[in-house]
Order: C-alpha cells, then sequence, then structure tokens
C-alpha cells in the first residue's frame, strides 16, 4: 500500500486486494469502521462465523494494514480488540490495467464490493415496512443515462466525491452523541462508462 493520505488506505498490490475481496473480510472491514473497536467474538455474534474464523479473517486485514490492535474497550486483558486503520479504502484500476495480475484482482474486488452493496440495499428494502415514514421519503434509488464526455464524466465524479465529503464532515460532527436524530445513512453512487 502506498501512504498518501491518511484518511484513506490506497491498496496497490493484486495480494492486497484479493485479501479484501473476501465478502466476509470486507463485511469486517466495514463493521469496525461504523462501529469503532471490536473483539473477534463481538464481530462474529454478528457475521454469525465462530471468533476463530473471524480472528483468521481479521488477521488477513491486519496484515495489509487495513486494520491494527485498538487499546482494550473492558478490564479483560485476554480479550483482542481490533479497529480500522482508516475510514476509507481505494485503489485506481485505472493504474492496474496493464499488469494482468493487478487488474484481475481488481476486477474480483470491484465484483466483491458491488455484491455486497447489493445485499445491503436489499436488507434496506426487506426493512422498509418498519422505518419511520420520513427516513423512507428521505432517501432514493435511482439511475439515469447521460451522455458525457471523458472530462465531464471526471467532473461529475469529483462533484459527487466533494457532496459526500462535505455530508461526511456533517456525520463526524454527530459524532457518537445521543439526541442529535442522526442515523447511520449508506451512500452509494458509481460513475462509469456503459460498455
Amino acid at each position: 500500500m502506498t501512504p498518501t493520505d491518511p484518511s484513506r488506505s490506497t491498496l496497490t498490490s493484486a495480494a492486497s486486494m484479493r485479501v479484501l475481496a473476501h465478502p466476509t473480510r470486507l463485511r469486517l472491514l466495514g463493521l469496525l469502521r461504523e462501529r469503532g473497536p471490536q473483539t473477534a467474538a463481538q464481530l462474529g455474534d454478528v457475521v454469525d462465523e465462530a471468533p476463530g474464523t473471524v480472528s483468521y479473517h481479521l488477521a488477513k486485514l491486519a496484515s495489509i494494514d487495513l486494520i491494527e490492535p485498538a487499546e482494550p474497550q473492558t478490564h479483560d486483558r485476554r480479550e483482542r480488540w481490533w479497529k480500522a486503520t482508516t475510514p476509507l479504502t481505494s485503489w485506481n484500476a485505472a493504474e492496474l490495467l496493464d499488469d494482468p495480475d493487478k487488474a484481475a484482482a481488481s476486477s474480483a474486488l470491484q465484483k466483491s464490493v458491488g455484491q455486497a452493496y447489493a445485499a445491503r440495499f436489499s436488507d434496506y428494502v426487506d426493512s422498509l415496512p418498519s422505518l419511520p415514514r420520513a427516513w423512507v421519503e428521505a432517501g432514493t434509488s435511482s439511475d439515469r443515462m447521460l451522455h458525457l464526455t471523458v472530462d465531464e464524466l471526471a467532473a461529475l465524479t469529483a462533484e459527487l466525491e466533494a457532496v459526500v465529503a462535505r455530508y461526511a464532515e456533517v456525520s463526524e460532527g454527530h459524532g457518537a452523541s445521543a439526541g442529535t436524530g442522526a442515523e447511520p445513512v449508506s451512500v452509494v453512487y458509481q460513475t462509469y462508462r456503459r460498455p
């Protein structure tokens, strides 16, 4: 990995992309980012895996510096706590196109991420009847076909990233304090030229 942005882990090797492409590891990393420090047992309860299996996957994530040991959150020193090293992970698919091994690993990781997005959206759709109407009305799922140049697509992508970054700052302002009315919200957007 190449450290360039302290808020982002950038994957550059095929091996690191293959490690993260595993669906359970993607989910564990997401949980650590969402919930903060956790133990293998706590994470195992969420992903319905044995703590030993979760520990194996956590060690793999630690091997590529996506997670690291965290300060214990209880007095039980036998528990091993983990935390995410950064809030974001990225890789530059365009830079990997000339290396078949890296391109294949990037493709596998992108497909795993897409499947994780689809599963999360499916869970959301299943939960609609139990959500407050205002939250359902505030969200959206949409797509639109546009005809853009490569420069316009790049500008659209940059604008979308800037909007999300602005709301990420708002989200951080809410912190863990109760009473703000803030709830977890998923933001998934994609911009790409259709093949």
